[in-house]
């Protein structure tokens, strides 16, 4: 079965997408991509956003982030990281490397299935939400009920 689109033909909407994944510390939307590269390929359909999307994440060019929230989130970064997620407005952000201590390194021991990956987030209060009090609103409420 031959492949749509295959990623040795570097079509122009193809590199315009790339490129605008190649935005350090941004988690987009599908739709978010779309209205950036519809700027630049005006002809470019949302279907089209969405295929290649598809095609570069399954092949580890850029990374799907499903775990944050209803929509899928895009990462141009493809090397294994963190994120962290605000818990008020919903931000997505990269972790650095530096920022995460372990007090031992996670094993996972399965004979019976072969681990190849792994995902984390975090999850908390960005600073933006916190300065203006957000966090503190949340937490007002009574625990328990």
């Amino acid at each position: 079965m031959k492949m749509p689109f295959p990623l040795n033909r570097m079509t122009k909407q193809r590199q315009i997408l790339m490129e605008t994944l190649d935005r350090k510390n941004w988690h987009p939307t599908a739709e978010e991509v779309y209205q950036v590269v519809k700027k630049q390929a005006p002809k470019v359909s949302l279907g089209t956003v969405y295929r290649n999307l598809d095609i570069l994440s399954k092949r580890g060019i850029i990374t799907k982030i499903e775990e944050v929230g209803l929509q899928r989130l895009y990462d141009g970064n493809p090397k294994p990281h963190y994120h962290v997620k605000c818990l008020k407005c919903g931000c997505v952000c990269d972790v650095p490397d530096t920022a995460v201590k372990w007090v031992q390194q996670p094993l996972v021991d399965m004979p019976d299935f072969t681990i190849t990956a792994h995902r984390l987030i975090f999850e908390g209060y960005c600073s933006r939400c916190r300065i203006h009090g957000l966090e503190e609103e949340e937490q007002s409420f009574p625990a328990g009920n």
